[in-house]
């Protein structure tokens, strides 16, 4: 059974569909720190609560139990805590022992510790991965994407791009966005997408 956060204030469990499987959540910030892993690689694994760690601590033995495994597809793994800064800063001593516990086990194993919260989770690159995500599997024009990797070599922005193109502005939009989303167009993820961002083929 999964645990109740510790911040109550973020309790939302559910289920996040991925290519590779299903991944479950409890709070917003899980969601969306799965999300961007579902963005950044369509392939990666990710194993809610995979593990329980034991360890000693204070002359008592204790268990700990991080938030998600994620298997990438390049290789390596990592065990990731998701917490919102102000739940660490509240409770830092109790859970550190747990954390230092997490990196010997990670270590040990050939896999690594990481804690993220809102402040690497939150952000431009979610809005996008957001906006993104939907359009992967959606169909495109198969001419005028052609016709979209001819014309950015002449339109270095994004609104250049959808200039140049013979088809309404929505129609224009729509396939420029789904070569983004598909890695085919690469814009800087980390800052708003707006007419004058810098737009280059793969």
């Amino acid at each position: 059974m999964r645990r109740i956060p510790l911040s109550r204030r973020s309790h939302v469990i559910g289920f996040q569909a991925l290519t590779t499987g299903v991944a479950e959540h409890e709070s917003a910030l899980e969601r969306d720190f799965v999300t961007l892993v579902s963005f950044a690689d369509a392939g990666a694994v990710v194993t809610a609560q995979p593990i329980t760690i034991w360890f000693e601590h204070e002359g008592r033995r204790r268990r700990y139990t991080p938030d998600f495994r994620v298997d990438w597809t390049e290789g390596g793994i990592e065990i990731v805590e998701i917490k919102y800064r102000a739940d660490l800063r509240t409770n830092w001593a109790r859970l550190r022992p747990a954390f230092e516990a997490a990196r010997r086990w990670t270590v040990a194993n050939g896999a690594r510790f990481r804690i993220s919260t809102e402040r690497g989770i939150r952000g431009c690159r979610l809005e996008a991965a957001k906006r993104l995500l939907p359009l992967r599997s959606t169909a495109i024009d198969s001419v005028l994407a052609e016709q979209v990797m001819v014309h950015v070599r002449e339109a270095p922005s994004f609104g250049e791009l959808v200039g140049k193109l013979p088809v309404p502005l929505e129609a224009a939009l729509g396939v420029v966005w789904r070569l983004i989303a598909r890695g085919e167009l690469t814009v800087d993820l980390d800052a708003p997408i707006t007419p004058s961002t810098r737009v280059t083929a793969r």
